[in-house]
């Protein structure tokens, strides 16, 4: 007698949240799907774990951002394949479809909480490759997130006025790749062939996935065109290369670069030798320059130009 294996999270945790059922929802092959792309999340991150052991503590930064992008994925994609992290929304949009009629659609909000944690990381990880300076990191951090948040009221909007948040998200990934495929890709070229190529490859394969994903959004969330299950494959395929296979690319091209070539100056609390060494004379309080007793220019108790109790008393001219 075989034993047969079921995916039961969907029966088991159900469509009902906060009083209302999605009809419009992934079935346990979408489930199945989403549990998939959560065990290659899972292994990748183990992977670049793997790798940067074999490297020094202070090169292993980019295999530590990318191993929390995925190991942050593959929590997302466990929420989702196991039914979870979602909400039911009213759809904007009635369809004939059998696939996506009804009138609650399954809006998983756990992936936009992936989205904002993962999408600043990778960006972080292509703009330290490009040697991008602090400041400008930071603000397109922060458009990013703007992006993501704005997708996220538009996906739980139960209105057309959803379309006015996907405008402004899509202005924001205009911006973020207008920076990747010009501003960054410029400085990269100056850091030396092997860093822009690097760059290329893996800002490349970031700004082209990601303008699919505003796609995937139009017809999924936005839309209501396509089935969750679909919606499912089309997100997974497009996380699945911009997270794992970004990450593989990204630590490869990177075997060989020195962070310090970056502008990446990372100290090792084991290697790095910082002896303090103490001296008379520099800076010790007691003799040299600094101090205040001994005898220097500068001090006020000994001989010099500014000791004003030493000089003697003033001589006044007769003719004053």
């Amino acid at each position: 007698m075989g034993f047969e294996r079921r995916n039961s999270a969907i029966s088991y945790n159900g469509n009902t949240v906060n009083g209302a059922t999605a009809d419009i929802s992934i079935t346990p092959r979408g489930s199945d799907w989403y549990f998939a792309v959560c065990a290659v999340m899972t292994v990748a991150a183990f992977s670049f774990i793997g790798l940067s052991l074999r490297r020094p503590r202070r090169d292993r930064l980019f295999h530590y951002i990318t191993a929390a992008v995925v190991f942050v994925a593959a929590i997302a994609y466990f929420s989702m394949g196991s039914n979870l992290g979602f909400t039911p929304i009213a759809a904007e949009y009635s369809r004939s479809n059998p696939k996506v009629r009804g009138t609650f659609r399954e809006i998983f909000y756990v992936r936009y909480i992936d989205w904002f944690i993962t999408t600043p990381l990778l960006l972080t990880d292509l703009m330290l490759t490009a040697g991008m300076p602090w400041p400008t990191i930071f603000f397109v951090i922060m458009v990013d997130e703007i992006m993501i948040i704005t997708g996220l009221v538009g996906a739980l909007v139960q209105s057309v006025y959803k379309w006015g948040y996907f405008a402004f998200g899509c202005f924001a990934l205009i911006y973020i790749t207008y920076h990747l495929v010009w501003e960054s890709r410029r400085n990269a070229a100056r850091l030396g062939t092997d860093v822009n190529r690097a760059f290329l490859t893996c800002g490349s394969l970031t700004a082209f996935l990601w303008i699919l994903y505003p796609i995937a959004w139009g017809l999924c969330e936005g839309g209501n065109v396509i089935s969750p299950d679909s919606e499912a494959v089309f997100y997974g395929i497009l996380d699945l290369l911009a997270k794992p296979v970004f990450g593989a690319l990204l630590i490869w091209n990177h075997r060989n670069i020195d962070l310090a070539r970056l502008g990446l100056h990372i100290r090792d609390y084991d290697s790095d030798d910082m002896v303090v060494e103490k001296r008379h004379g520099v800076g010790n309080g007691h003799d040299g320059v600094s101090n205040g007793h001994g005898n220097a220019v500068s001090n006020g108790h000994s001989d010099g130009v500014v000791n004003e109790q030493s000089a003697g008393p003033t001589h006044i001219p007769a003719n004053v």
